[in-house]
């Protein structure tokens, strides 16, 4: 039998949402293994002062909790 936890990540990019999916993801597995779904609940963008946009997305990733004997 296998546990997964699943948890909210938000990513930010200059070039995409995809980029912005890619970075969240990349810097997850940076810290958790086993990453298996990641789903996109939200996509926004933030304008800022000067004009420039920012993606960002939100995606609820799953992975699996490692037993430990």
């Amino acid at each position: 039998m296998s546990v997964y936890r699943v948890t909210e990540l938000i990513g930010t990019s200059t070039k995409s949402w995809e980029d912005a999916a890619v970075t969240a993801v990349k810097t997850a597995k940076k810290t958790l293994r086993d990453l298996r779904v990641a789903e996109v609940v939200k996509q926004d963008f933030q304008i800022t002062e000067g004009g420039a946009i920012i993606y960002r997305i939100k995606l609820q990733v799953s992975f699996k909790y490692e037993t430990v004997e």
